[in-house]
């Protein structure tokens, strides 16, 4: 789900996509290489795939710049991108899959469906809770205060 309006955030999102990519596809060759008894270019693959999130990182922290994110906008931004995947994304994609008769894309692709839903549900939870957390947190701080204020206002 690309909630960039600019041609440059396109474009770093579509950098984090491809630096991510690559370090998913490099992790699974590492596997791969490893199962064939090659440790060497396993290891060269993990590294270069260490190496790809570090350009993943960068491409986010433009994206999403520190001085932007609380816990609660970090939770939002999670659960809205599970239920695009849950809603639009994961459903499209299965349709065509069943059009196209690949029936094992059509139940990996109704499989994924549901894990992002329950992804989207633990986040919103999650948002919930540290919102009902903030709010008490907030309650004691001034009561606290109040305290505070009391036994100065008696010295």
């Amino acid at each position: 789900m690309n909630t960039h309006s600019t041609q440059t955030e396109k474009n770093l999102e579509a950098a984090f996509a491809g630096e991510s990519m690559a370090n998913r596809k490099y992790l699974f060759f590492a596997k791969m290489a490893r199962e064939l008894g090659n440790e060497e270019i396993a290891t060269l693959f993990e590294n270069t795939a260490h190496q790809e999130t570090a350009h993943a990182f960068a491409h986010l922290e433009l994206l999403y710049p520190k001085a932007e994110l609380t816990v609660e906008r970090l939770l939002e931004i999670a659960a809205e991108g599970e239920l695009y995947e849950s809603k639009h994304m994961y459903p499209e994609f299965e349709a065509t899959a069943r059009q196209e008769g690949n029936l094992d894309a059509t139940s990996e692709f109704q499989e994924q469906a549901e894990e992002s839903a329950a992804h989207a549900a633990m986040f919103q939870m999650a948002a919930k809770r540290f919102k009902a957390l903030t709010t008490v947190e907030a309650h004691h701080a001034a009561r606290y205060q109040k305290a505070l204020a009391s036994l100065q206002g008696k010295a």
